[in-house]
């Protein structure tokens, strides 16, 4: 049996679907339960189960089947958890719909998504292909919707794009409105909201001497600067579990050694001003 996803459910109620393959429409063997190539049937059926409070959709996908599509992305769309999607490589096609059922839809860099109108291929009398067109056309116009609830271009520049076939960046993505927000800039943000509510907490703590809350403030703001600073120009950083940075090694500090049987230099009450002062040179 060919399965094309798979869904997996952590302990902070959380379900991560990879769709990484072709979204393949269901056989009578399926729907009976009989060994086939896994479908978007399938898959709409785990997700209608799953009780979480989010759903990570991550994507490689060149699409498929519309109907699949539209399927999943139906599903998605109401259930009751936050939607985040995320293009690992392609959301192409019908899986370019299924991106579009986002909250957050997040563009890996480099990713790409791809747009086109609804095609087929039938064989037969010319009557019976002018009839598979005007249904084309059709489902063409309602493949859009997907993307009109969510981008901010007109309707007639994505018929156009669609009709022409387009391949999107993740910047034009964020630009038009199928995107939210790039990775990079993800965890960029995380990383700083985390520095930040970390030097306050330690500035809070430890400077009782300084009386005015202005110049608290103040010196948050310069020390936040200061760390962002570092954060972008530091090599060897990593990016945690909880989408944090941090630096693979310690930093070193060039100090005279004190001995032990030497007074500490600096009263206690000192130090987080002469930390400051430091971190200002």
């Amino acid at each position: 049996m060919r399965k094309y996803y798979s869904l997996m459910v952590n302990s902070n109620k959380e379900a991560d679907v990879y769709i990484f393959g072709d979204i393949v429409e269901p056989t009578t063997q399926e729907l009976f339960g009989m060994p086939a190539d896994v479908s978007g049937f399938s898959l709409v059926q785990e997700i209608k189960d799953l009780e979480v409070n989010v759903i990570n959709v991550h994507i490689n996908s060149y699409g498929g089947h519309v109907s699949e599509g539209f399927a999943i992305y139906n599903e998605l769309k109401s259930h009751k958890a936050s939607i985040r999607t995320i293009c690992e490589g392609f959301a192409c096609s019908a899986a370019s719909v299924v991106f579009m059922a986002g909250d957050e839809r997040i563009m890996k860099d480099p990713s790409a998504l791809f747009i086109h109108e609804v095609q087929s291929g039938i064989y037969g009398s010319a009557d019976a292909k002018r009839k598979a067109a005007d249904e084309d056309e059709k489902l063409t116009k309602i493949s859009m919707q997907a993307y009109l609830s969510q981008v901010k271009i007109p309707q007639e520049k994505l018929a156009e794009m669609m009709k022409v076939e387009t391949w999107i960046s993740p910047q034009e993505a964020i630009e038009m409105g199928f995107a939210t927000s790039i990775a990079t800039d993800a965890v960029s943000s995380r990383a700083a909201a985390s520095a930040k509510k970390a030097l306050f907490t330690m500035l809070k703590k430890g400077m009782s001497s300084i009386q005015s809350a202005e110049v608290a403030d103040e010196i948050v703001e310069k020390l936040y600067e200061r760390l962002i600073a570092e954060l972008k120009t530091q090599e060897g950083l990593i990016v945690n579990g909880a989408g944090n940075q941090e630096p693979t090694t310690e930093p070193t500090h060039e100090s005279e050694p004190i001995s032990e049987s030497e007074p500490d230099p600096e009263p206690q009450q000192n130090k987080p001003q002469n930390l400051i002062a430091a971190l200002f040179r």
